[in-house]
């Protein structure tokens, strides 16, 4: 007779269950609603599939659709059943991976005879995979050795070489030793994958296919070059509608849309690709931006520095960055008989040479150097994309050289001062994550690193804020907190960072005199604000879907006159502006009234100014303020505008955060 097994729920109790029940057994048990919504159960952290057993003692929770990890399951199980349409309807395609990604998934294919996907295929795989769907077919897991794996996929060259890498540790396909795993569905189909799957093909269906690429095996452009599907699958019905309305904004709002309507940059054939020219108007919302973060690095209590763009190849090979970061950065300049030069992708270096000048004592400390540097990263054309992946971009760096003693304190100053400015900006939700020490890929020991990491997950907590781990993903030379920023349709752009380091001050044999007379090492801290000023415009277009703040705006005040006979009270109103410090412009171009309007508030301006025979004997302006769904007000005092606009710019708003005066009878 079947005996008794405990388990351990999320909830702190505990439930006697007959040996041999589910997960899925587990969930219906606890309510049909949990059941209905389950999608994998995790035993000790590990996730599995919901048809296997639980084993005694173990600590259970089962997983629903709308979590992240349920997503996830929901995305990996409906990429097989892409893979499956596609065998079906292309009966010798060749199938590699198909993986998720954020808010997605993609598999990557191979056609027989050379053919190609089209866009127009997209309807037909769509299709074919609610066909499988409505069949519900169960996705059943097996184990096989190597050897078995390899005969099974015979005709699957990409299967084989991932499972050639797994019997030599170069991958990982929820294998030890020699065992591979497999998924089987009901017609025969079989694909190699780790797991965990939904119970059947049944619980799937809210998907939608996105698109068609290209792709490299492995990403190796001397590989097959592949085709790759993209899609992406949800919970509900509900929660894709509201993806796919997110895209939809995202695609209004792309910052190289707007970029090129409002005239704001370019990319020049005959510059190079990933490298940025601002014209007038985006030249003045780059100024306005470093202006103000100036500003306030000044009241902060940082001193400017400024470095040149190359340097020694020596400087690189110390800091470790051609050790680690060669493939990022472009290759070197010979010049001086042979000696080579390098364009900097960090600044960091320099700054370390700034201290280094002379002698420090304790008292010095903390020192905080503060620079607007551009810097210059060979990134691969395939990533680059517009202002957010450059290869040439200004960041405003910081690093701050403290004591042992000073660096707790000073890590929360940084962190503070970073979440404030970035709201002064406009941004106002938040998480943090921390980044800890890369395998293989990091420099120091153990303890230092595990030193700096809980001094950075200390300074986090402290903000209040959620903490989201990233295990692995520090920089060579320390961890890092990345400010993670959602902009106004929810989507997450990584912002300032904050790395704690320990090991460049090492490598440079940095010191201070201290309150003892003894030399002692300084503690090194990096921070990026904006991460780069080109990237942090890109996202600010984004999140204001061009309507930037009246005081980030290159054009605030825009003055129509009615006809030619307005003109010159228009220029009067345009100087009267201009003498409290407020971008205006006049436009008397001599279109008709409604164009002129029309053409201001394509440009985003926050305030158009019609000006006609009444205004010019009273003084006053008719005022278009830009988001208002009423209707203009007339006849207002050009001094009441003015001050108006000036309150706007100082508390850093918006003209649609005003509420429209009321109707008056």
């Amino acid at each position: 007779m079947p005996g008794v097994i405990s388990v351990d729920l999320p909830d702190g109790s505990t439930r006697e269950l007959t040996e041999g029940t589910t997960g899925i057994q587990l969930a219906q048990s606890i309510g049909s609603r949990l059941a209905k919504a389950a999608v994998l159960v995790t035993v000790d952290g590990r996730e599995v599939d919901l048809e296997l057993p639980l084993p005694d003692g173990a600590q259970v929770a089962i997983v629903t659709a709308e979590s992240d990890a349920g997503r996830e399951v929901l995305r990996h199980s409906t990429a097989h059943v892409l893979a499956q349409a596609v065998r079906r309807l292309w009966p010798g395609a060749k199938y590699a991976i198909g993986p998720v990604i954020e808010n997605g998934f993609y598999y990557d294919f191979e056609l027989p005879d050379g053919a190609h996907f089209s866009d127009d295929d997209l309807d037909r795989i769509d299709a074919e995979m609610r066909l499988i769907i409505k069949e519900d077919q169960p996705f059943v897991r097996h184990e096989h050795t190597l050897e078995e794996g390899l005969e099974i996929f015979a005709d699957q060259p990409f299967k084989q070489e991932i499972i050639e890498a797994v019997g030599v540790g170069a991958d990982e396909v929820d294998a030890a030793g020699s065992v591979v795993s497999t998924y089987r569905n009901t017609d025969a189909f079989i694909d190699l994958c780790r797991g965990p799957h939904v119970p059947s093909t049944g619980r799937l269906g809210h998907f939608k296919l996105m698109r068609v690429a290209g792709a490299y095996w492995r990403g190796d452009e001397k590989r097959e070059q592949l085709q790759r599907i993209y899609g992406t699958a949800w919970e509900s019905e509900k929660a894709l509608a509201a993806y796919l309305h997110q895209l939809e904004e995202a695609e209004r709002r792309d910052h190289r849309k707007l970029g090129a309507e409002l005239d704001l940059f370019s990319f020049p054939e005959e510059i190079g690709s990933g490298l940025a020219v601002f014209h007038p108007k985006g030249g003045t919302i780059r100024r306005l931006m470093e202006e103000y973060s100036r500003q306030r690095h000044v009241e902060s209590g940082y001193d400017f520095v400024n470095s040149p763009h190359i340097t020694k190849s020596a400087l690189f090979e110390q800091s470790g960055h051609l050790d680690w970061f060669a493939e990022g950065m472009y290759p070197p300049m010979e010049l001086d008989g042979g000696q080579q030069y390098y364009l900097k992708p960090m600044n960091c270096p320099f700054h370390i040479l700034v201290y280094k000048s002379h002698q420090r004592s304790y008292r010095e400390l903390p020192m905080r150097l503060f620079e607007f540097g551009t810097v210059y990263r060979y990134e691969k054309s395939g990533v680059l994309q517009g202002l957010t992946r450059v290869r040439g971009m200004t960041q405003d760096d910081a690093h701050i050289f403290c004591t042992r003693e000073q660096m707790d304190a000073e890590l929360v100053r940084t962190l503070h001062f970073v979440l404030d400015l970035l709201r002064d900006y406009g941004l106002n939700e938040f998480y943090l994550e921390l980044s800890t020490k890369p395998p293989g890929k990091a420099v120091g020991s153990d303890e230092d690193w595990g030193v700096a990491t809980e001094a950075l997950r200390t300074t986090a907590l402290e903000m209040g804020l959620e903490l989201v781990m990233d295990e692995g993903g520090g920089a060579f030379y320390g961890p890092k907190i990345s400010v993670q920023a959602r902009d106004a349709i929810g989507r997450t752009w990584q912002m300032s960072t904050v790395q704690l380091d320990f090991q460049l001050p090492h490598r440079f044999g940095l010191e201070y005199i201290g309150a003892d007379n003894q030399r002692h090492q300084p503690i090194m801290i990096h921070r990026a604000l904006f991460g780069s000023v080109e990237r942090f415009m890109a996202v600010l277009i984004e999140h204001y879907a061009g309507a930037l703040p009246t005081w980030l705006s290159p054009e605030q005040v825009r003055v129509i006159p009615v006809t030619d006979a307005h003109a010159d009270y228009a220029t009067s109103v345009v100087d009267a502006c201009a003498k409290v410090g407020l971008r205006a412009t006049a436009d008397g171009s001599g279109e008709k009234l409604g164009g002129l309007i029309r053409r201001a508030k394509m440009a985003k301006i926050p305030y158009i100014l019609v000006v006609g025979d009444h205004d010019v004997a009273a003084g006053t302006v008719g005022v278009n303020r830009r988001g208002w769904t009423t209707k203009p007000e007339q006849g207002v005092p050009l001094a009441d505008v003015v001050t108006e606009v000036i309150d706007e710019v100082d508390r850093k708003g918006l003209p649609e955060d005003r509420a429209p005066a009321p109707a008056t009878a």
